[in-house]
């Protein structure tokens, strides 16, 4: 009973000073408890997804002709194959295909679109209930991607335009697709009726294959590529494997759950130095009646325990009403992983993990307040009793002192010398203005980076006005060489690259073999920025990924072993440089292709001063109809668009909460400031100090540490905070990413946001404090 009197008096007394530490402590916990949500909603999910979908191990993709008897007799004979199917889809030219009401066709997409029908052993394509799609004849199944990126509905149509006219599908439903769900996926596939695919095969010839395999144990995932690639079985594509799909599906949202956890843990940070600030002064607001305490013979633990419950109980309380929270901000959070993954029925560590998460912030707090009431230990009941304060050392400044004929605005300098006086005092500000910039700062980089037509360098190519990528086809290296002359006769082109990607068998260390996609052209028309070293300029030098560069175990200057046409090739390591793409596993190097291997072809162009890239970009697209003609912004747009959109959605949310911090924390601390200084400002005034200089002081302390702040926290994400987006992205192939900054956004308008906010809470919160404090009340207590 005592302590609930004790609670309430105390809450009555410092209403709004509780409400604050309150708010962040449950903040804290439900953001903890969200993050931690989404994480395994999002693994829970991929599994049922998976499961469902029967997703396989390893896929080859092919273009060509195959033998599929010949794959049967191998998969028959491989101890390791389970069970083997060979996937048909027909590819379509995005400038034949039409989507919803749209009047133009998909000619400038990037994806890579294709007809297919339901699988019938595994591999399948569910609906957003995530069951196997059975579709009628003139009945279509699009990719969820395409609800956002095109705003699709269930009943709109679908035109293809073939050389017998027209074909018309309707949506009946939409399709998840365990291997080419996420938009960084840059293959779609459309699923309609066997009826309307036999049709459509007799008027599109250019088709492609996913050799599939699903495999007796999936830990031998390694050995099985390898028996693969040295087989002599259709392999003129990329080989990817189920590990590879869960990362690409998991990517977006993952990123979503560690950047909400990031903050959480940020918050707690806050809570913690916004206790520290509040049990401290009110330790010294209580000095006396702890003397007294302690006077009458109450044992130090006691006096302790009785300040513990307060917090012990606000603690606990945030945090299990932060968890509750959760409950509801997860509906949100989750929308887009239900969208693409679907939804996983409940497991005990779905309830369980979010509500330890939510209670370890209510643990956090209590040993945070247990450490700092040791302070307790260094106050005397005489010297309590005798000064009413535990004291409070100033440090003295003689090279600070205000002389006499100093130019100088006599309360903004005392404003300053406060604050350099009581620097650990004021430590507590400086520092949530550092970690308000922080997550105010870092968000606007990286968003503002990936934005950027320059983020193509970390998809392992150099940055220029144009790409034109060419499909697979019987043909296409006769389409490319054609191309490439016709671009080179072109007066409006400035300078152009052409690249072929083909397929090379390296050596690893055991003497197995394994494919390598290598990379073939003139590198320095449009140079990558090298994490080390530099692009190959020798027959005998190759450049990899840093993903491959790290499995591989190489450093600049070994030596990697190709076999080409049945000789073994030295080739010396003269670069490793960053890619996200194709699983972030590439190499490049000055080998002549061999059109038998070669699976993709690409031109990278800059055009003439002057000459416009959209009408090139229209031109070209005319010019070569089948191939996929895109300018570099928006090849960057569409790969990392549905990444970059839920980044923005973050970044408005940290804008939101770091400035909500400043507002928090700022009025709290000047309430308290104010409730320290009671004195010094009642001695002010009666010298003759008006209540305005009196504001001005203390507006000039909060903007002074906030300029401090904001000073740390953009060197602190220029550097260590770029390093840690480095690190975030490192296992996709990204391990030096070098933020592209908007000086205008990050150094002028988010630090003015922040300074008139903090201006106008200092103001607000010192203008009722500072009026009620005088001399007489000074002198009567």
């Amino acid at each position: 009973m005592m302590i609930g009197r004790m609670l309430k008096k105390d809450f009555l007394r410092k209403k709004l000073i509780t409400i604050v530490v309150f708010a962040f402590i449950f903040l804290s916990a439900l953001l903890v408890a969200s993050g931690a949500n989404l994480m395994i909603e999002l693994g829970n999910s991929l599994d049922v997804l998976f499961s469902k979908a029967h997703t396989p191990h390893f896929v080859q993709m092919h273009t060509g002709p195959l033998d599929q008897a010949e794959i049967d007799s191998w998969s028959a004979a491989n101890e390791m194959v389970t069970d083997q199917q060979t996937v048909e889809m027909i590819t379509i030219d995005g400038a034949n295909l039409y989507l919803g009401a749209s009047q133009e066709s998909e000619a400038t997409s990037i994806m890579d679109i294709s007809f297919v029908t339901q699988n019938e052993a595994f591999d399948f394509l569910l609906d957003l209930d995530n069951n196997i799609i059975h579709l009628s004849p003139g009945e279509i199944a699009v990719p969820v991607y395409y609800i956002q990126e095109r705003d699709l509905a269930v009943g709109d149509l679908v035109r293809v335009n073939t050389d017998a006219g027209e074909m018309v599908f309707t949506i009946t439903t939409f399709s998840r697709d365990s291997q080419m769900n996420p938009a960084i996926a840059s293959s779609k596939r459309f699923l309609i009726h066997k009826q309307e695919f036999a049709s459509l095969r007799e008027q599109i010839a250019e088709t492609e294959y996913l050799v599939e395999f699903m495999l007796v144990d999936d830990t031998e995932m390694s050995a099985f590529s390898s028996a693969y690639q040295a087989s002599d079985l259709p392999k003129t594509g990329p080989a990817v494997d189920q590990s590879l799909f869960k990362i690409m599906n998991s990517l977006s949202d993952g990123l979503v759950a560690g950047v909400v956890i990031l903050m959480s843990l940020l918050l707690v940070v806050i809570a913690i130095l916004s206790l520290r600030f509040t049990l401290l002064a009110t330790i010294e607001e209580d000095t006396k009646e702890i003397g007294v305490m302690k006077a009458i013979g109450i044992a130090r633990a006691d006096i302790k325990r009785l300040y513990l419950a307060k917090y012990v109980v606000m603690g606990a309380a945030a945090a299990l009403l932060g968890y509750l929270a959760s409950l509801l901000l997860n509906q949100v959070l989750s929308a887009n992983v239900l969208l693409y993954i679907g939804s996983a029925s409940k497991s005990v560590w779905q309830t369980a993990v979010p509500l330890i998460a939510a209670s370890s912030i209510a643990l956090i707090v209590t040993i945070s307040c247990a450490v700092i009431l040791r302070r307790f230990n260094r106050i005397s009941a005489v010297a309590a009793l005798r000064s009413g304060s535990v004291g409070e050392s100033m440090k003295s400044l003689p090279m600070f002192t205000l002389k006499r004929g100093q130019r100088l605005n006599i309360n903004a300098y005392l404003g300053v010398r406060d604050v350099l006086q009581r620097a650990k005092l004021y430590g507590l500000l400086a520092f949530v203005f550092f970690f308000c910039a922080v997550i105010i700062i870092i968000p606007i980089h990286f968003l503002t980076t990936i934005q950027s037509p320059t983020f193509i360098s970390y998809m392992g190519t150099g940055q220029s006005d144009m790409r034109i990528d060419f499909r697979q086809s019987d043909d296409v290296a006769d389409r490319f060489e054609t191309a490439v002359a016709t671009l080179t006769a072109d007066p409006d082109v400035a300078k152009l690259s052409p690249l072929v990607t083909s397929q090379f068998k390296v050596m690893q260390p055991d003497g197995t073999l394994e494919i390598l996609n290598i990379e073939s052209g003139d590198f320095s028309l449009f140079p990558l920025d090298y994490v080390k070293g530099t692009s190959p300029q020798q027959e005998n030098e190759i450049a990899l990924s840093n993903l491959n560069a790290s499995e591989m175990e190489k450093q600049l200057g070994d030596t990697v072993t190709l076999v080409i046409d049945g000789q073994a090739r030295e080739m010396v390591v003269s670069g490793i440089y960053q890619d996200i793409t194709n699983g972030g596993r590439t190499a490049k190097a000055m080998l002549p292709y061999n059109p038998q291997t070669a699976i993709w072809f690409t031109v990278s162009l800059d055009l003439a001063p002057g000459v416009s890239i959209e009408g090139k970009t229209a031109e070209y697209a005319q010019l070569f109809d089948s191939a996929r003609v895109t300018d570099t912004a928006d090849f960057v747009s569409q790969t990392v668009g549905n990444t970059a959109q839920q980044l923005k959605t973050v970044t408005t949310v940290t804008v939101v909460v770091g400035l909500a911090l400043s507002v928090l924390i700022t009025s709290l601390f000047m309430m308290m400031l104010i409730s320290k200084d009671n004195n010094q400002i009642a001695i002010m005034r009666s010298l003759g100090f008006s209540l305005r200089h009196i504001r001005t002081q203390y507006l000039t302390r909060a903007l002074f540490l906030l300029v401090v702040g904001i000073a740390l926290g953009t060197l602190f994400s220029n550097t260590l905070g770029q390093q840690l987006v480095s690190a975030a992205f490192s296992l996709q192939g990204a391990s030096r990413i070098k933020f592209v900054i908007d000086p205008l956004q990050a150094y002028v308008a988010y630090p003015l946001l922040l300074m008139v906010t903090v201006a106008a809470t200092t103001f607000l919160s010192t203008r009722t404090g500072i009026k009620e404090t005088n001399i007489a009340a000074m002198i009567m207590e």
